[in-house]
């Protein structure tokens, strides 16, 4: 398939990826069409790896987004992953100009804490 144009770009999470790719599946099946060995393999990695709701994702970049030093690109990669350690998300930030405070990184846990309970 030859993309010509994009219309549009948004960053999404894994657990937003398995939702729209679910629909996809289940439109497919209804029309009788069959699923494609790439999007099977693709919808598999997102049931393997992610690890809450799609709307609980979303609610938790929204908060995260709350923060001073949060960007939109390392919110997702927080929604992904669900770092269970201070030093996780130091690793996450290793690229960035700037360091996080302890104050800093128990906020994150504790958003990341809420949403996986």
């Amino acid at each position: 398939m030859i993309v010509k144009e994009v219309l549009s770009e948004e960053l999404l999470t894994l657990a937003e990826v398995r939702e729209l790719l679910s629909k996809i599946v289940e439109e497919r099946r209804e029309k009788g069409l069959e699923v494609g060995y790439g999007f099977r393999k693709a919808l598999h990695h997102a049931d393997q790896f992610a690890k809450i709701s799609g709307e609980e994702s979303r609610e938790l970049i929204n908060k995260l987004l709350e923060l001073e030093k949060m960007k939109p690109t390392i919110a997702v990669r927080i929604a992904d992953i669900l770092p269970q350690s201070r030093d996780e998300i130091r690793s996450i930030y290793a690229k960035e100009k700037y360091t996080l405070s302890n104050e800093e990184l128990d906020q994150i846990l504790d958003y990341v804490l809420e949403a996986i309970k």
